[in-house]
């Protein structure tokens, strides 16, 4: 069948495919594009071939192309989709909206479309261009897992005055009864399902499940009411490190620490209503919170290995005592002692010839001061004043993380947690498949069930402090560009400066933020 002619040439239609018959060459490519506009059921396959055809006479027909159906429906792989495609002119269309709309209806049945059909207006439809005909409904995924924890009161120590004292103030100590709610999880809901244009049903993920992160030493796991419920395994004191909580053993002194108690170690929390007395030592895993207003003189050692210190008093330290904490530190004044804190030292008032070390050290910003000693910070140190007009020497020293060193143990740590995973994978699956055989063990199989237990389960906690240990050093990194020294009052002179390798003596009061601009200290 002869689709179209002229001297040039004729293009021929067989069994769905087209071809060209060339009678004289020269007729120019680019007019062949008019020729396809009028005939958009002609698809070319083969470009290089029509060009050649057309500058050189042939006795055969060549084929360069496929006939279209007038109309068709392609479907997407998913089956969630359909498009139309009108392979007519447009005028053509016009022409034929209601037999075009009649053989729409057709395809649409032979394809088995049911769900999702759009009304589309065919008037507007553009001649070999997709138009959406179905859209099938997608899945919607499930609510995700909402976990909520017992808030405890904001560690911020609060400044009051009444006319007479200043108090030194803060939530510090929150105690629960054993089997008490420390948090709970709304489990992850099924979503809605979807369906495809063949009117088939799709399966709807469920939302993203989330843990529960607590010490599972201190607390459970219950289910309650449709939800997993988090409970205390003791009575104890209440704290969260680093997105965990955990439940610490309390030992409550009503008194001081001294000749009565003896110096006090404990695996737990330690509140004590008096004071530390000269010479004496308390050493805690959890926090510690002396809350006597006269607050420690000459006590000989104070540490928290994991947790935060709080006193409401001062530190007298009479140049022997040191108080030391994992977390932070909380003191209303300090004089002659050392502290030392892995995160944040918060000091309300003052610190008077003290050596002083924590990530950030923060001393009251509208009337604290640092007079004498060593304050060696990694990121900020804050502070209303430094030095006093006497010129007394006072060191501020931001010591810069070595950002090659800490990615050199991020990397090396990250690999142990990987490597001790690995471990647990093993030792989990071992216990698997001994668990439904676990009637018929002898005891001594029994026996190396429960070493296979052990070991898991010590592997898990060393695996929990090694990840915690690795976010405490990406949090560490992070903040090393925030690197600052901020005096809001008065800088004496006297006072050293140190930021990274740059430092400087002031020798005139000054105040601001000081801190590396373009390689510099802008001192």
């Amino acid at each position: 069948m002869v689709i179209y002619e002229n001297h040039f040439f004729e293009i021929i239609k067989e069994d769905r495919k087209v071809y060209i018959h060339t009678r004289k060459p020269g007729f120019m490519l680019k007019d062949f594009e008019t020729i396809l506009r009028q005939h958009p059921r002609i698809k070319l396959t083969n470009f290089a071939l029509l060009k050649k055809e057309l500058n050189e006479v042939t006795d055969k027909s060549i084929e360069i192309g496929i006939w279209l159906p007038s109309i068709m429906i392609e479907i997407s792989r998913d089956k969630m989709s359909a498009s139309l495609f009108v392979y007519e002119t447009s005028e053509y269309i016009k022409e034929n909206v209601q037999s075009i709309q009649n053989r729409v209806q057709i395809l649409l049945a032979e394809n088995n479309i049911t769900h999702g059909i759009l009304n589309v207006n065919l008037e507007s439809i553009v001649t070999s261009k997709a138009t959406l005909i179905a859209q099938g409904t997608p899945p919607v995924q499930g609510n995700d897992a909402q976990i909520s924890y017992l808030e405890l009161p904001e560690r911020k120590p609060v400044i009051r005055e009444d006319g007479k004292a200043d108090y030194y103030d803060m939530n510090f100590i929150y105690e629960i009864e054993e089997g008490a709610w420390l948090g709970e999880k709304i489990h992850a809901q099924p979503g809605t399902p979807g369906i495809n244009i063949f009117g088939e049903s799709i399966p709807a993920p469920f939302g993203r499940d989330l843990p529960l992160k607590y010490d599972r030493k201190s607390a459970y796991e219950v289910e309650e009411d449709g939800k997993t419920v988090l409970r205390s395994k003791i009575s104890g004191v209440v704290e969260e490190h680093e997105g965990m909580v955990s439940v610490n053993h309390h030992l409550p002194i009503v008194g001081d620490v001294g000749i009565e108690t003896g110096n006090i170690e404990f695996n737990g929390s330690v509140s004590i209503k008096g004071t530390v007395q000269p010479g004496f030592s308390v050493i805690a895993n959890g926090d510690i919170s002396i809350e006597g207003p006269e607050g420690v003189s000459g006590a000989k050692l104070i540490k928290s290995l994991y947790g935060d210190i709080f006193i409401r008093g001062g530190i007298f330290g009479l140049c022997e005592t040191l108080v030391e904490a994992a977390g932070d530190i909380f003191v209303k004044h300090v004089n002659d002692a050392h502290l030392v804190a892995g995160q944040n030292l918060n000091i309300g008032f003052y610190s008077l010839g003290s050596n002083l070390s924590a990530h950030s050290i923060l001393v009251d910003e509208r009337k604290g001061k640092i007079i004498g000693g060593t304050a060696i910070a990694k990121s900020t140190i804050v502070t209303a004043c430094t030095g006093n007009r006497l010129e007394r020497p006072t060191e501020l020293i931001i010591n810069s993380i070595n950002k090659a060193q800490s990615l050199e143990v991020i990397q090396y740590k990250a690999s142990l947690l990987k490597s001790m995973q690995e471990d647990m994978v093993q030792l989990e699956s071992q216990i698997d498949r001994i668990l439904p055989v676990i009637h018929t063990l002898t005891q001594r199989q029994l026996a190396a069930l429960e070493i296979t237990k052990q070991k898991l389960a010590s592997t898990k906690e060393t695996a929990q402090n090694l990840d915690r240990e690795i976010k405490q050093l990406m949090n560490d990194l992070r903040k090393v560009s925030k690197a600052e020294i901020h005096v809001t009052k008065e800088a004496y002179p006297g006072t050293y400066i140190q930021i990274g390798k740059k430092s400087t003596v002031l020798t005139s009061i000054t105040n601001g933020r000081f801190l590396i601009e373009n390689g510099e200290l802008n001192v």
